[in-house]
């Protein structure tokens, strides 16, 4: 009998005692080395070119190497660039490139504007600026004009730890 007694206050002891260090002290002595990666998956439509009011003769610009090549270079540099440990977005997002007469894009718009969609946004006008491409302005009637491109992408990450 006294000795099931005090099996039972031995065991009643540990648990109490067990209970009196708190998850996070034990583990702030603990170094836990992680490195966070995040999955991408990015599918890219084929650029949508917005044509000019009451031109007749309406031809795209188009860029060096041709649209299948300028997006296969996109999304290359978006799985080198972009800073992905900082954000996880998913859905679809558009960008809105702005090729001037010149050729030369002058302003880069993305949409929509979530959670922590800046900082992507502006990682995504740095990759678009340092792709060294040659634009073809858009002509209407055979004088070149500013037009806008309109490219639409999936974007879905999922964040994993490894």
């Amino acid at each position: 009998m006294k000795s099931t007694l005090l099996l039972l206050g031995l065991a009643f002891s540990n648990l109490l005692f067990a209970q009196q260090y708190d998850l996070e002290d034990q583990e702030s002595n603990v170094i836990i080395s992680e490195t966070n990666k995040n999955i991408l998956k990015i599918a890219i439509s084929e650029p949508l070119q917005i044509a000019v009011k009451d031109c007749k003769d309406f031809k795209s610009a188009n860029v060096q190497g041709g649209v299948a090549a300028y997006t296969e270079t996109l999304r290359r540099y978006m799985f080198n660039y972009l800073n992905s440990e900082f954000y996880v977005l998913n859905g679809d997002f558009t960008f809105t490139l702005t090729v001037n007469e010149m050729g030369k894009i002058t302003k880069i718009e993305g949409s929509p504007k979530v959670d922590n969609s800046e900082v992507f946004f502006d990682d995504m006008k740095y990759i678009m600026r340092r792709i060294k491409n040659t634009w073809t302005p858009a002509t209407c009637n055979g004088k070149a004009v500013s037009s806008e491109i309109k490219i639409k992408m999936n974007f879905n990450s999922v964040a994993t730890d490894i």
